[in-house]
C-alpha cells in the first residue's frame, strides 16, 4: 500500500478500499490483518480508507458483499467523514436482499479455539495457521462479530493510537510512584 501511495499513483487518492478479503477480520482480528493493515496505511495518507471482509471461509458470496460496499461508498461520499478515517466493514456471507442493514459497531472479542495447524508453502517449507476453524465470540451486544451474526454489515471505526489510557495512571503508580511530573524513571 505504501508503494502504492508514494510511487505508483499519480496523486493521492480520496478513498481507499482493502479487500475484500475472504474470512473475517472482527475482534481481535485487526491486529493481525493484512488488510486492515492496508487501510490503516490509506489513513495514515489522509485518505478516508475502508478494510472490507466477507463473512466466509467458502462459498464467498463476492458479488452480493460487492453490492454492499458500493452502498457503503456511496454514502461516504455523500457524508462527511473526517479524512484519516478508518472503517472496518465486515459483511455477512449472504445474498444481498437477506443483509438486515448497517450496523456502527465496536471490536468484539473473539474466542479462539486454540489450534494451531501445520501446512506446506509452495517450496515444502512449513507454516502454521493459527486458530483453525470455528472461532466462537463472546455475544456482546453493539460489537462486530454480534451484528455480522445477526445479518448486518458491520462497520467500526478503529484509530491508529492503541495506547491503553485506561491504565496510564496505574502504570505511572506502578512505576513512578505515583509521581508523574516528567512521565520518567530515574535509573
Amino acid at each position: 500500500m505504501l508503494l502504492a501511495l508514494r510511487v505508483v499513483l499519480p496523486r493521492k487518492p480520496d478513498l481507499v478500499i482493502s479487500g475484500i478479503n475472504k474470512g473475517p477480520n472482527m475482534g481481535q482480528d485487526v491486529s493481525y490483518s493484512g488488510t486492515v493493515a492496508a487501510a490503516r496505511e490509506g489513513a495514515f495518507s489522509g485518505a478516508v480508507s475502508l478494510a472490507v471482509s466477507l463473512n466466509a471461509r467458502s462459498g464467498f458470496l463476492f458479488s452480493d458483499a460487492a453490492r454492499s460496499v458500493l452502498d457503503i461508498v456511496a454514502k461516504v461520499r455523500a457524508g462527511t467523514l473526517p479524512p484519516a478515517t478508518l472503517l472496518n466493514v465486515n459483511i455477512p456471507n449472504v445474498p444481498y436482499e437477506a443483509v438486515n442493514g448497517l450496523m456502527v459497531t465496536s471490536l468484539g472479542k473473539r474466542i479462539y479455539n486454540g489450534n494451531i495447524i501445520e501446512r506446506k508453502d509452495p517450496r515444502g517449507g512449513p507454516y502454521y495457521w493459527i486458530g483453525g476453524d470455528a472461532e466462537g465470540f463472546e455475544p456482546i451486544p453493539g460489537t462486530d462479530l454480534q451484528a455480522v451474526d445477526l445479518g448486518y454489515v458491520s462497520l467500526t471505526p478503529l484509530h491508529w493510537d492503541l495506547t491503553g489510557y485506561a491504565v496510564i495512571g496505574r502504570i505511572k503508580d506502578i512505576f513512578l510512584g505515583g509521581h508523574d511530573e516528567d512521565n520518567v524513571i530515574d535509573p
